[in-house]
């Protein structure tokens, strides 16, 4: 099918380009970019998206798909199907699976069941054999295999040893690793040490636990002159660490999720299981101090960390239930909400944070949006409002705490591999 995007508004800062106008893609490839003809739109299903922006394909490199091994929470399908009814035209999915992304098969198998889909899926291999810090995967196969970073997410890469080990190879292949920042022998509790923490009642988890690991991490990326990237980074302490440590020229990353800029550890205060996180909440402080990171590039980018969990388990007391939320279908709503709208990032900002960066940390090329290109698009409403339905999720699991919550800011559609979502439906172009 060949189509037309009508009066769109072509965002792209990698090009210098924003301006008015309108696509023809064809076969999946921009044709043409400028004045619609009456030729044009006689031989195209045309959309007119007035006021509507399409920059480079969003891209959430922090994503748990669950499959292999809890396909009851969600699967490579729904997973992806979530991204895009999200805004996303590629994920980067965790290696905390079961079996864990720490072989080349458990990759390859990613790989061929996303494959059809309009998502592109990138795995990221285990750093550990089943993630238990103790003996190193075969790097080497993962990489090759397809592998674009390396993690044990969920934990922390167990021993400075190991660490040290895996930022070597990680090097050889200039691929991060990517590190979930916590000591596990200070954690273990439920939410954030604080006030809130000692009124509640709960089993608290210092934010020292996060520090400690996060000034290990630096200086052994110092060290080896190796690539670190600090996974969903929550407090204030970490990102002066992180903006120190780019300053001395340490290649680091980090990422940032929306409920650790849009919620703090008051949120608890209700018992919702779905403000259980970890990282937990943190304080005002912290968000504050992650919002100025934002603003000057020491976050590098945003990430849902969408974590589905089946109702059952979220449905108990609160110390009992398993951390995190669904994130891909409320990522960009509450960014464009918390970011754009309180002009805390500009547009271009936003677009860096949402498709470019995490791009660039993984060296995936990024969309151009030119003549002969794949189109591999995000068409969005800065300005939309809308209010969060998770009934209407495409994600198997509806863990969330922004049920109800009014947002601004909305994809539209999604373009990328010769199809369109639009409107709940793929098309086919």
């Amino acid at each position: 099918m060949k189509i037309a995007l009508k009066n769109i508004i072509a965002f792209n800062p990698e090009q210098n380009l924003n301006k008015k106008t309108s696509l023809i893609i064809e076969d999946g490839i921009i044709t043409k970019i400028g004045n619609i003809t009456p030729e044009d739109s006689k031989n195209s299903k045309v959309y007119d998206l007035t006021d509507k922006y399409c920059s480079p394909g969003f891209f959430d490199m922090h994503v748990h798909l669950r499959e292999p091994g809890r396909e009851d929470k969600e699967t490579i399908e729904t997973g992806a199907l979530a991204a895009a009814n999200g805004g996303f035209t590629g994920i980067a999915c965790m290696p905390n699976t079961t079996p864990a992304i720490d072989s080349a098969e458990v990759v390859t198998f990613i790989k061929e069941k996303a494959k059809n889909n309009l998502v592109d899926i990138f795995p990221v291999g285990a750093v550990t054999v089943e993630r238990k810090g103790e003996l190193l995967s075969p790097m080497a196969e993962l990489y090759d295999a397809g592998a674009v970073a390396f993690s044990d997410d969920g934990v922390a890469v167990k021993s400075s040893r190991i660490l040290r080990t895996a930022l070597e190879y990680a090097k050889m292949f200039n691929l991060p690793i990517i590190d979930h920042c916590e000591d596990d022998s200070l954690a273990g509790g439920a939410m954030n040490e604080s006030f809130n923490s000692t009124l509640l009642g709960l089993p608290p988890i210092p934010s020292v636990a996060e520090d400690i690991i996060v000034s290990r991490d630096l200086l052994l990326a110092e060290y080896l002159d190796a690539r670190i990237h600090i996974a969903h980074i929550s407090t204030r302490r970490s990102v002066e660490l992180v903006r120190m440590a780019k300053s001395r020229g340490i290649k680091v990353s980090a990422e940032v999720t929306p409920h650790h800029f849009t919620l703090t550890d008051d949120a608890v205060k209700t018992y919702d299981t779905n403000t259980k996180m970890n990282p937990p909440l943190r304080t005002n402080a912290d968000v504050t101090a992650i919002l100025e990171a934002l603003k000057d590039g020491t976050i590098d980018c945003i990430a849902s960390d969408h974590a589905p969990h089946a109702i059952e388990e979220k449905e108990v007391e609160f110390e009992d239930a398993p951390n995190g939320i669904v994130g891909l279908e409320t990522q960009i709503g509450l960014a464009f909400t918390e970011l754009y709208h309180k002009k805390i990032l500009s547009l271009e900002q936003m677009i860096e944070k949402l498709a470019i960066n995490a791009r660039k940390i993984l060296n995936i090329p990024i969309p151009k949006i030119e003549v002969g290109a794949e189109a591999n698009l995000t068409i969005f409403d800065p300005d939309e409002i809308w209010t969060v339905d998770i009934s209407k999720f495409k994600s198997k699991s509806k863990n969330s705490p922004f049920n109800k919550r009014l947002l601004q800011g909305r994809s539209v559609a999604v373009l990328n591999k010769g199809k369109m979502y639009y409107k709940g439906s793929f098309i086919e172009i």
